[in-house]
């Protein structure tokens, strides 16, 4: 169960909320409402303990995918609220476009965005919210095989590299369980929240437009911590 009370939701009220360890949701796209969500046990990726599946990890050294960051929102969020073959519905409605775009704008929200292919097509991608030292992931999509979990893999490498000490998944989900991820008890969470929020971390460590190569994202994720 989650502790859940409908509000009317601003890009300021939104960012108070990731603060204070809550963030919204709506039932489908068609509900024009939102409402918070607070689960008792909150899902974590480890940034010092991220698991690559080596498979994956061949793909990421490979750079068969061009991996940019925050330039295309709506597409990644088009890509994120379409109908995925276990379900037609999504929870991303008009409102939550509206106001993650908005935190986009003035860069509090994140994109990491895969293409592949001649045209260079966008065939997977991620985006989530950055506060202090804590990033918040909010939904993932894909279109080819690995387009995501590339996705993921940078995002975390960067995250490392730019000093981030929380990565926040919301939930766990067998997907994410081989990447390491774990669920923590709300005082648990709240408590490295709070210490993350209190640092400051660089998301443009590295550049976003698609020259980093995979070695050097693998080598930030084996690198030693620096803390």
């Amino acid at each position: 169960m989650h502790d859940t009370a409908r509000v009317d939701i601003t890009p300021e009220i939104l960012l108070k909320a990731y603060a204070a360890g809550i963030f919204p949701m709506a039932e489908d796209a068609d509900d024009p409402t939102l409402y918070w969500v607070e689960p008792k046990a909150r899902g974590v990726l480890p940034l010092d303990a991220f698991r690559v599946p080596r498979r994956l990890a061949r793909t990421v050294r490979s750079d068969q995918f061009v991996v940019r960051c925050d330039t295309d929102f709506d597409g990644v969020i088009d890509g994120c609220a379409a109908p995925r073959r276990d379900s037609e519905r999504t929870w991303i409605n008009g409102r939550i476009r509206e106001l993650y775009g908005a935190l986009f704008d003035i860069g509090h929200v994140h994109t990491v965005e895969v293409y592949a292919g001649a045209d260079g097509r966008l065939v997977g991608g991620l985006y989530g919210v950055s506060l202090g030292a804590a990033f918040f992931g909010e939904s993932m999509f894909h279109e080819v095989r690995d387009a995501s979990k590339v996705a993921l893999v940078h995002l975390m490498a960067r995250l490392r590299a730019g000093g981030y000490r929380l990565a926040d998944t919301q939930f766990v989900t067998e997907h994410l369980t081989q990447f390491g991820a774990e669920e923590v008890p709300r005082h648990v969470y709240k408590r490295r929240l709070a210490d993350a929020l209190d640092q400051v971390a660089d998301w443009g460590v590295w550049p976003g437009d698609g020259s980093v190569p995979g070695a050097q994202v693998l080598a930030a994720l084996e690198a030693p911590d620096a803390r």
